[in-house]
């Protein structure tokens, strides 16, 4: 009975996992294939393809390496299905590949907007972005290479180990961990946290004037407008919103997986399917946290939306067919201005009784 107990208990978490994995799945399909319209679609994005390189690693990573963790994950209710030699290297490249791709775009894109908000002015001092996106892929590369360095898979009847935690990179699992994670974390908590110091010393507002200058006006607006806010403000206003989230996420998502990567093996082996599906849910919070924070994305996905629904065309009033609006309709609109009776022009007498004026009266 307890063993009975304990299966369907397993059973039901196995289910569990598996609905919460294809939400996650297709939720990064839908949301990360949407913004990416919405991106192409809207003019005028300042880091529009660094966004653009955000979406097409999400995509990848949701095509390829997380039906692989459907379809090949260990525990029961997540798949069965065993991987041989070949597959099982490729899905070891894939996931030591996209998931530095994806951490080292995110710490790009935070960069980015640090140069654009931080020096607006300084448009020299931007590298160019295909040259970033060039190094990183150099780089998601060279990282995704070591799997291949790892030892071999186990053959089909043995449970293969397929993932980077559990074998895929041998002795190279903590560099790789601290080129993917520890790298990518400090370029984005320092990019981020300049933003939200410069958002913070603006919402503070200015700062008071220095001795000797100029006396305010002692009228009473100039009383009024130096009055405290009535609602208290955020320490670093609405803008410093935007940082503390996107820091946020990077830690929830993939702190946990680079931990794994620095344990040992077999207890980041036990841990294989919770960390890794936690730093899967990355693919589909980049969508909302990177893309429906903009103001310009939130118009261009409203105007989109606009022209998928059309109004349906004005269905046609009952007055319309009231004879004296049909026959108003089948004569046209009137060639001049219609005129009132009282706007009529008044008739001369002499003319109104017939007569002409060239023609005189006989005597």
């Amino acid at each position: 009975m307890a063993n009975t107990t304990g299966l369907n208990a397993t059973e039901v978490s196995g289910s569990m996992g598996l609905i919460l994995a294809v939400i996650v799945e297709a939720t990064a399909l839908l949301g990360n294939g949407v913004l990416l319209v919405v991106v192409l679609r809207t003019p005028g994005l300042r880091d529009a393809l660094y966004l653009m390189h955000l979406c097409i690693v999400d995509l990848l990573a949701a095509a390829s390496i997380m039906p692989l963790g459907l379809l090949a994950a260990l525990p029961p209710g997540l798949g069965r299905v065993r991987l041989g030699p070949a597959p099982c290297r490729a899905a070891r490249f894939l996931s030591a590949a996209l998931l530095p791709a994806c951490t080292l775009g995110v710490a790009a894109l935070g960069l980015a907007r640090y140069r654009l908000i931080v020096h607006p002015l300084r448009p020299g001092a931007r590298p160019p972005p295909c040259l970033v996106l060039t190094a990183l892929w150099a780089a998601a590369v060279l990282l995704g290479a070591l799997s291949l360095l790892g030892p071999p898979p186990a053959p089909p009847p043995a449970p293969a180990r397929c993932s980077v935690l559990a074998g895929g990179l041998g002795p190279f699992r903590p560099l790789w961990a601290m080129l993917a994670f520890a790298l990518p974390a400090l370029l984005l908590l320092g990019a981020y946290g300049s933003i939200f110091l410069v958002a913070r010393r603006a919402a503070l507002g200015p700062l008071p004037p220095a001795r000797g200058a100029r006396p305010r006006s002692d009228s009473l607006d100039s009383r009024l407008s130096i009055l405290p806010p009535l609602r208290p403000r955020l320490p670093g206003g609405k803008a410093a919103l935007a940082p503390a989230l996107a820091v946020g996420q990077f830690a929830a998502c993939w702190l946990p997986y680079g931990c794994a990567c620095l344990a040992p093996a077999a207890q980041a082996a036990a841990a294989e399917t919770a960390v890794t599906w936690v730093a899967y849910s990355a693919f589909a919070a980049h969508p909302f946290l990177y893309g429906l924070l903009q103001r310009p994305v939130r118009r261009g996905l409203g105007r989109l939306a606009r022209q998928a629904l059309r109004r349906p065309p004005r269905a046609c009033t009952l007055r319309a067919w009231h004879p004296r609006a049909l026959l108003e309709r089948l004569q046209g609109p009137p060639e001049g201005p219609a005129l009132g009776p009282s706007e009529a022009p008044e008739q001369d007498p002499d003319l109104a009784g017939g007569e002409s004026l060239s023609m005189p009266k006989p005597t």
